[in-house]
């Protein structure tokens, strides 16, 4: 296999735009990169752009031609990634995937996406998005809140967790976001606070729910024999995996995709869960990361809720999780998420990362997915990297 590595990556802040478009957010994002990479954009061979919303719409069936026009990237294949929650890390991937086919040496992955203003009524892109049996499937409860919250009862029962455990998830989150400029929310909170917040899904509260939020994100790769022409410091992509679901499980704790997605990263990888110094995870709900430190190996399965207590994934702790803030606080803007989520990591195996460094962290993880049908997911990717 070849070698592949990130030389740049770019972020902008997350939050509520309304008075920022496609174009804007693609204009600064893609500034940032080339800046941080030592990059041009005649330097881009291929490109690949993660988006659900915004690919939605009729007038953005193109987003990545459209985003990526005002940075002057034209002439060049361009691949758009519509994979719901997984866009960007699907867009890394097929990325990462082009340099390994020898086709090309340097490629763009770059995830945006605008939800405070929807391009499409509601009821227009449930439509659309029928595979998913929205209608049917949304009556029994089946849509991510609701299927978290049924998560988070049955774990509860299951194995012993506490509301204050699953809390203490978005209290870490708001605190490591606080360290971050980018991130959509700042201030830290407390569990009393998430506790008391407006319920959800029964038992989850709105402090506990991932947002709704505009961004961008892009990471630039490179072969081993392109490294040397940019100067940003590089990064190894030592595993890419993406997998599907495989909409047959007959227990909602037993959703496999995680599982088979990071032990085949591990395999490709050469490494265990206890080599990984830090994690982005999908905590797209506070019960969300607790079932993911388990699926991941960062602990047996059932022990989750202890695993926070603890204090292993707080920053100081043994295995820091998503110190960019995750989904929770950082924000989530669909297409942009995965992509963000190895920002993070590059800037921490490079010691960029300020007030919220994990010292000698060596490798990390990134784990994204998203989409459902019969409540199984439709896509994860485990991406791991590792310092040179």
């Amino acid at each position: 296999m070849r070698r592949v590595f990130v030389v740049g990556g770019g972020i902008i802040k997350f939050g509520k735009f309304p008075e920022r478009g496609i174009r804007k957010m693609a204009e600064e994002v893609l500034f940032n990169l080339f800046k941080d990479a030592g990059a041009k954009p005649s330097d881009v061979e291929a490109a690949y752009v993660g988006s659900q919303n915004t690919a939605c719409d009729d007038t953005l069936m193109m987003v990545g031609q459209i985003a990526l026009e005002q940075a002057g990237i034209v002439g060049i294949p361009i691949t758009n990634c519509t994979n719901a929650c997984g866009s960007g890390s699907n867009a890394v991937h097929q990325a990462w995937l082009a340099i390994q086919s020898g086709l090309y040496d340097v490629t763009l992955a770059l995830g945006i996406e605008k939800m405070s203003s929807p391009l499409l009524p509601q009821a227009m892109m449930a439509g659309r998005l029928g595979g998913g049996d929205s209608e049917i499937e949304g009556v029994f409860g089946l849509f991510a809140p609701g299927i978290f919250g049924m998560i988070a009862k049955r774990h509860m029962e299951e194995y012993g967790t506490t509301r204050e455990q699953m809390a203490k998830v978005a209290v870490k989150n708001r605190f490591h976001a606080s360290l971050n400029p980018t991130a959509q929310y700042q201030t830290p909170t407390t569990i009393e606070e998430v506790l008391s917040s407006r319920v959800v899904a029964d038992p989850l509260t709105v402090l506990e729910c991932s947002p709704i939020s505009d961004g961008a994100a892009a990471v630039l790769l490179a072969s081993e024999d392109a490294v040397k022409r940019f100067s940003g410091k590089p990064v190894e992509i030592i595993a890419s995996v993406q997998v599907s679901g495989t909409y047959s499980f007959t227990d909602i704790l037993n959703i496999d995709t995680t599982r088979r997605a990071a032990k085949k990263a591990y395999e490709m990888a050469g490494v265990g869960p206890e080599d990984i110094d830090l994690a982005e995870v999908h905590d797209c709900f506070s019960i969300a990361e607790i079932i993911h430190y388990e699926e991941l190996g960062f602990c047996k399965k059932g022990e989750g809720g202890r695993f926070i207590d603890s204090g292993a994934p707080f920053l100081g702790g043994k295995k820091p999780v998503n110190t960019s803030g995750g989904l929770i606080a950082k924000g989530h803007p669909l297409g942009a998420t995965g992509v963000a989520q190895i920002v993070e990591i590059l800037y921490q195996l490079r010691g960029q990362a300020g007030k919220r460094q994990v010292p000698n962290a060596r490798i990390g993880l990134t784990h994204n997915g998203g989409g459902f049908r019969k409540a199984d997911t439709g896509i994860v990717c485990v991406h791991i990297l590792k310092k040179v």
